[in-house]
């Protein structure tokens, strides 16, 4: 009989992710204090830009979704000489942006408007204003939808699924990053 601990039918996967004294990786990354484990990241979600800097994103993202106008948001720039966000602006506030800098609400060229894009970026860096000089976001793109589990964006845990995101929205990470 398997043992309890082993993936039905894959020892590679179960070698991957339990160790010959049991250990069990997963992949996260954690710290202990008082006793108690917490789960600050995964291990995977590191980016490393074009210059070598190795930067954890989940923070950065936990911060600019912070901001009331943006319910998602991931930063990207693997292999990339600058770092870029993608991010899910909340309807109702992306209209009343889009209303206040004079703008028809509800118009789809407002996702690419220079004004919208830049007022954007400046609400992004203010969230990341407390965190060290290479968290520094150089542009944004501002997603038509939202990433969830059904879109095959999300995990079931809501957790991003960085490749395919950036398969689904390549165009606009291609836009992020031309002329480099």
């Amino acid at each position: 009989m398997a043992d309890l601990l082993d993936y039905w039918n894959k020892p590679e996967a179960t070698a991957d992710m339990i160790d010959g004294k049991h250990w069990l990786h997963t992949g996260d990354k954690a710290r202990i204090e008082d006793e108690h484990i917490f789960i600050t990241g995964r291990l995977k979600e590191i980016i490393v830009l074009s210059t070598g800097e190795k930067i954890p994103p989940a923070d950065m993202e936990n911060a600019i979704t912070l901001d009331p106008l943006i319910e998602q948001a991931m930063v990207i720039g693997e292999g990339k000489p600058y770092l870029s966000v993608l991010v899910v602006p909340n309807p109702d506030r992306f209209d009343e942006l889009c209303r206040s800098s004079g703008l028809k609400a509800g118009d789809p060229q407002n996702y690419n408007n220079e004004v919208i894009l830049a007022e954007v970026l400046v609400r992004v860096q203010k969230q990341l204003s407390a965190f060290p000089g290479y968290a520094k976001i150089h542009k944004v793109a501002i997603l038509h939808e939202p990433m969830t589990p059904e879109n095959g964006l999300l995990t079931p845990t809501l957790k991003l699924r960085r490749n395919r995101v950036l398969m689904y929205f390549t165009d606009e990470v291609t836009n992020l990053y031309s002329g480099h």
